[in-house]
């Protein structure tokens, strides 16, 4: 069993930078590939970037490339996803998701395939 809490979500103004957090639970943290998403209101859930257990390989959605960028700290037990210039599209919950993929290499996934997830941090974001 794992448990996932993001924070770090907040109301801002366009323009500015936040970087959200994803806490996980479990001595395992670093055999699980991670993955941030988020929805809108009416929306489905948008895949935004995804890590690997190591860490050295990232994979992120088109619409955010270059913009947003996935980490993590295993020693910390902790996913992060910084956000930058925010757009007010970028209003939604956002939220990570574990799999656990028992060190393999592949470390993207699609919505049902995730093991966990967290309960969302919300970001807003004004002009």
């Amino acid at each position: 069993q794992v448990q996932l809490v993001e924070s770090g979500g907040g109301l801002v103004q366009a323009g500015v930078s936040l970087r959200l957090s994803c806490a996980a639970s479990g001595r395992t943290f670093s055999s699980y590939a991670m993955g941030w998403f988020r929805q809108a209101p009416g929306k489905e859930r948008e895949f935004l970037a995804a890590i690997d257990w190591s860490g050295g390989l990232t994979r992120y959605a088109d619409s955010v490339k270059g913009r947003f960028t996935i980490s993590r700290d295993n020693a910390k037990n902790t996913v992060y996803l910084q956000i930058n210039s925010l757009k007010p599209e970028d209003t939604a919950v956002y939220y990570c998701a574990a799999k656990n993929t028992d060190f393999i290499k592949r470390y993207y996934y699609t919505v049902p395939e995730y093991d966990y997830w967290g309960q969302g941090t919300q970001v807003t974001v004004s002009s």
